[in-house]
């Protein structure tokens, strides 16, 4: 990619974009279009249009979703499936119409199926069924991945999919209703502490094993693949490695610095038993991420306690 490229990064406001917005000024992309939601609705298929037609990316990076945990999947299955179908399918064929010269689409690891082979290789995609908890999100996801392959077979469009597994770290939601398992976990370890509480309830039995990559490793693989990286097949990206919930939340703890007990509600459903992306098809082009848990779990922290809390 030239440094001068006009780039657009769709949902710069969201933790992956604005992750991605950082790597990229790190790298010396500074030709960057940035559009709040304000300024720019991608559920509109005209105003997207529009825009594409005056700004003329010429490489675009698809962040943009409406995202959430298992509560806020199961919940709102609807606007899962139909806002993030209607967003990806404006941006990505907006792209196509316009003349990008590249897109990156960012889907996520639960397009795999719930029982997967671990670790889940890129093949797997479409092999069985999804995780019940979080399908229509994982559909809408498939659906784009679907889109740009598309594009490139029919059109030869250079739009690729990446496949990040979980991810935390600045401008993550802390919201305890709709956020992921960390970010979570942060709050109620650091809300524990601060009232002196002597548990911290957690969801599940704490068995299931989940793999956390920090948000800026995830942004450095995306700038990574847009340089190197060509091929319509989906990649995954990954840290290669996974831990137990209940491990997460001693760490989690540590960090935080809450001594309390954690009381795990098997009740509560676990979604999938593991979920470790295979990542040799990233590793054997020469990515490799370079920050470890505990010290993207402190930074995601100190980041709660300069800015989360005011938005938890």
């Amino acid at each position: 990619m030239n440094k001068n490229s006009k780039v657009f990064v769709a949902g710069h406001r969201g933790m992956a974009g604005s992750g991605i917005v950082r790597s990229l000024k790190e790298k010396g992309y500074h030709n960057l279009l940035l559009r709040t939601r304000a300024e720019l609705n991608l559920l509109d298929r005209g105003a997207v249009n529009a825009f594409f037609e005056t700004e003329r990316p010429e490489i675009v990076l698809d962040a943009a979703a409406r995202v959430g945990g298992i509560v806020a999947n199961s919940e709102k299955p609807v606007e899962f499936l139909v806002e993030n179908l209607t967003i990806q399918n404006n941006v990505i064929c907006a792209a196509a119409e316009h003349g990008v010269e590249k897109l990156l689409f960012l889907g996520s690891s639960c397009i795999y199926p719930k029982m997967a082979p671990q670790p889940i290789p890129e093949s797997e995609l479409l092999t069985g069924p999804l995780e019940p908890t979080n399908d229509a999100y994982a559909l809408a996801k498939i659906a784009g991945i679907k889109l740009c392959q598309a594009y490139a077979k029919e059109y030869g469009k250079n739009f690729i999919s990446a496949m990040p597994t979980n991810l935390y770290g600045p401008n993550d939601n802390f919201d305890l209703r709709t956020s992921h398992v960390l970010p979570a976990l942060i709050r109620k370890a650091h809300e524990a502490k601060a009232g002196g509480v002597a548990e911290v309830p957690v969801w599940g039995s704490g068995n299931p094993r989940r793999e956390f990559l920090h948000v800026d490793d995830l942004a450095d693989a995306c700038v990574f693949l847009l340089e190197n990286y060509d091929s319509p097949e989906i990649i995954n990206i990954g840290c290669g490695e996974d831990i137990t919930i209940r491990e997460l939340a001693e760490t989690v703890c540590e960090v935080v610095g809450y001594t309390g007990a954690l009381v795990f509600d098997p009740s509560k459903p676990d979604g999938t038993p593991r979920k470790l992306l295979d990542m040799q098809k990233l590793f054997s082009l020469g990515w490799r991420p370079k920050i470890s848990l505990r010290d993207g779990i402190r930074n995601a922290y100190e980041w709660f306690l300069g800015s989360g809390k005011n938005s938890a």
